[in-house]
């Protein structure tokens, strides 16, 4: 495992492959998998600060694009609703209501971490309207990206060597 890990690192190299190492990791990130995109997109911009925009951008596409795989999953998964719902809790029941209650809007809490990742899959499963859907996340994701990397930058640069 740690070879394959070794080897999947060396291959997503950022100076070697930059934006589409983004690009992969924001997208692999976004899935129910456990990574973290922002360290990589933090990476590529303080090797490359002309980079900023391009960074943010790719990196948002990539996890809105891996929010949306979710979503898909999500929907996928809806024959076995009718078995959740027969054993949810009152706790289970409350999280779907106020999720079915917020709709397509509650993906922008998508960027969170832990629950933005299930939340996709889940508002697939509930059947919320795809793109709608989507364009929240995008919002969600785009605004996490450019406030962490910007506050990782110029914020609080000394704590990264650069002030």
């Amino acid at each position: 495992m740690e070879i394959w890990m070794q080897s999947m690192l060396a291959a997503l190299a950022l100076p070697q492959y930059g934006l589409s190492t983004v690009f992969v990791v924001s997208f692999i990130s976004a899935t129910l998998l456990p990574m973290g995109s922002e360290p990589v997109v933090f990476g590529l911009v303080k090797l490359n600060p002309e980079l900023f925009w391009p960074a943010i951008l790719v990196a948002t596409v990539g996890n809105t694009g891996g929010g949306a795989l979710s979503w898909w999953m999500g929907h996928g998964a809806h024959k076995v609703s009718d078995k959740l719902r027969q054993t949810e809790t009152n706790q289970d029941a409350r999280a779907l209501r106020w999720l079915e209650a917020f709709g397509p809007k509650a993906c922008l809490m998508a960027w969170l971490p832990v629950v933005g990742d299930p939340l996709c899959a889940v508002a697939g499963w509930l059947r919320l309207p795809f793109w709608p859907c989507v364009a929240y996340m995008a919002v969600g994701k785009f605004a996490r990206y450019v406030l962490m990397t910007a506050a990782l930058l110029w914020v609080f640069p000394q704590h990264w060597g650069m002030g």
